[in-house]
């Protein structure tokens, strides 16, 4: 059994080889037909149009070789680079804001303590690039300059880009436009979406709702690390990244479809919680498990299971609670 994943995560003593063996044979079936399909998509142009056809492809899961490609394209960080050349080592090379640096120097060694790639003694030690690109992200986008989650985020673009170029570029594309206001001081798009996700579960499964008012929990606590981090740690890194697939071709409500996807599915579960900390296992609990392993079959139910969920909604949904919060401040 191989202790290190192909992403460079050490296994947790109590991995269940044997379950994911399973999986893997059938998901490997998968990947290699999705292969096949993606390299005739992709080999006229080396690019993709958005259609139809491109976001049931995105949907069904890209292949690793293309992953990191097909993200700059859809995302819109490939063309923000093209137009933009030498735009990155510039802010490298510029004047660096003390405080800045010192908050990420601080939180080097916490990212990823699990992965061997990671490591001060790895060769080549992706902690000298994960640095570089949050120091030019911070130096780019003032407004945000670094907050924690961030670390994590970059340390995932940066195993599937193997480019901090392209990692950086990828991080604007999160931060700047899909992600509406996560990271500033305030994380105030943050903390509105995790109110949003309060008022869907209201809609889509009640009876949480109701017992979460009940004993007082308030979002935040159970799912404010599913946001900040977008999965990362909180879910397997497989599926993490056909999440990320979705995330950067239709926006940050897949968020909300993931989120859906694991209450309703736990629904009895949950209920099961007599009180306050119980409620708080549970969740912790239900990003475990076959259902989250299976990615692909998990990625079919994210869109399944939630039924109908618009873009309109969450937006006026997103318009109430961010006033809800600005009228508490």
């Amino acid at each position: 059994f191989c202790r290190v994943d192909p992403y460079g995560f050490e296994r947790p003593e109590d991995f269940d080889y044997a379950s994911y063996e399973a999986f893997f044979s059938r998901y490997l079936v998968v990947l290699t037909r999705r292969a096949i399909k993606w390299s005739k998509l992709l080999k006229r142009k080396n690019s993709v149009q958005k259609s139809v056809k491109v976001k049931r492809y995105i949907r069904k899961g890209i292949p690793n070789e293309h992953r990191a490609l097909v993200w700059m394209i859809v995302s819109g960080a490939q063309t923000n680079m093209e137009q933009n050349p030498g735009y990155y080592h510039r802010l490298l090379e510029g004047e660096k804001n003390y405080e800045l640096v010192e908050a990420i120097k601080t939180d080097m060694n916490r990212t990823f303590p699990d992965n061997v790639k990671f490591r001060r003694t790895a060769d080549p030690c992706l902690q000298h690039t994960l640095y570089n690109v949050l120091v030019a992200y911070g130096h780019h986008n003032k407004a945000v300059g670094y907050c924690q989650g961030m670390n994590f985020i970059a340390g995932y673009l940066i195993l599937i880009t193997k480019n901090e170029e392209e990692s950086f570029w990828l991080l604007d594309a999160l931060i700047g436009r899909i992600l509406p206001d996560y990271y500033s001081p305030a994380m105030l798009g943050l903390k509105t979406d995790q109110e949003v996700l309060g008022e869907l579960v209201k809609m889509k499964v009640p009876a949480v709702a109701e017992l979460m008012e009940r004993h007082g929990v308030m979002w935040t606590l159970v799912v404010s690390r599913w946001f900040i981090c977008l999965f990362i740690d909180i879910l397997p890194v497989e599926t993490v990244l056909r999440i990320w697939d979705c995330l950067f071709y239709e926006g940050s409500k897949i968020i909300f479809r993931v989120a859906l996807t694991l209450i309703k599915q736990h629904q009895a579960f949950i209920l099961e919680a007599t009180n306050f900390p119980d409620i708080c296992d549970k969740f912790k609990q239900i990003t475990k498990g076959p259902l989250v392993t299976e990615c692909h079959s998990f990625m079919q139910k994210i869109f399944t299971d939630p039924g109908s969920l618009s873009m309109a909604t969450i937006t006026k949904l997103r318009e109430t609670c961010r006033e809800k919060l600005l009228s508490q401040g």
